[in-house]
């Protein structure tokens, strides 16, 4: 996943909110969330394995990083991981600035151990969330290492990607005032098509030197499949309950990614079509 070197990056799309920032204003909306059923049961998972509470230690919080003098170009995408994904998210509102008229810039926030939002407080249990009464992305980087140890994924650039393009595919939903339509799954797979539109058209943005190649889609599908919730019932409770899904299974995430990749039009993403 190779930016272009001189590709101009707008780091003010993404927020560096260190620990224990985020959003200061009036509480509204809830939490969307892309991977935040994974986190929620490794959650439940530690707070047994640790007596409720008794043992698990507070996350570091770290001082926030000034993008605006780290990420200034592609080749600083290529170097860093904030940079990247100062550029992922360029590329993404890019494209969806040019594919429909009500798109209003949504900025990311990073953050570690904890996070205030308009949805309320959140920490990295939540994993990687949209909230519609601020407009924000939420990232904890720290979830890609979680969905590579505890879940299998195989990881790398193009993953994180995935799972960036899928909440501002929530963005782009809230927009349209879709995200109140019918349940939660075809709501998340349809964000799941989204982001696979999007990855169809990365190269129009003028953020990457060349398409992507099959095996930095296969990290992507790899991904979804990770966050599948048959996948993650069958790891963590050793059964797998339909009823209970809220995302989609492995194999629908994989679809919904693929048909909008294969196909790069929003249309193909009816929700009616999907889950």
């Amino acid at each position: 996943m190779d930016f272009r070197d001189q590709a101009d990056l707008d780091s003010s799309q993404v927020e560096d909110a260190g620990g224990g920032g985020g959003f200061s204003g009036p509480p509204g909306g809830m939490i969307i969330g892309g991977g935040g059923i994974v986190s929620l049961i490794v959650f439940v998972l530690v707070m047994v394995l640790n007596n409720v509470g008794g043992g698990a230690e507070p996350a570091q919080q770290r001082p926030p990083s000034n993008l605006s003098q780290q990420c200034q170009t592609g080749k600083d995408a290529d170097q860093s991981e904030r940079c990247r994904v100062v550029g992922v998210v360029n590329s993404i509102q890019d494209y969806w600035k040019q594919e429909i008229s009500e798109y209003r810039l949504a900025k990311t926030v990073l953050y570690t151990g904890q996070v205030r939002t308009a949805c309320g407080s959140a920490d990295s249990s939540a994993g990687p969330f949209y909230c519609p009464g601020d407009r924000r992305v939420y990232l904890d980087l720290s979830f890609f290492d979680q969905l590579h140890r505890q879940f299998g994924a195989q990881g790398g650039p193009f993953a994180q990607a995935y799972v960036i393009a899928h909440e501002y595919g929530h963005h782009v939903q809230n927009l349209l005032g879709a995200l109140d339509a019918g349940s939660s799954v075809p709501v998340e797979l349809q964000a799941d098509c989204y982001a696979g539109v999007w990855a169809h058209n990365a190269t129009t943005t003028g953020f990457y030197e060349r398409p992507f190649t099959q095996t930095e889609i296969a990290q992507a599908l790899d991904a979804a499949a990770a966050v599948g919730d048959d996948r993650i019932q069958q790891r963590t409770m050793g059964r797998v309950d339909p009823e209970s899904f809220t995302h989609g299974s492995s194999a629908q995430r994989v679809n919904a990614f693929e048909r909008g990749y294969e196909n790069g039009s929003p249309a193909d993403c009816d929700l009616n079509d999907l889950g």
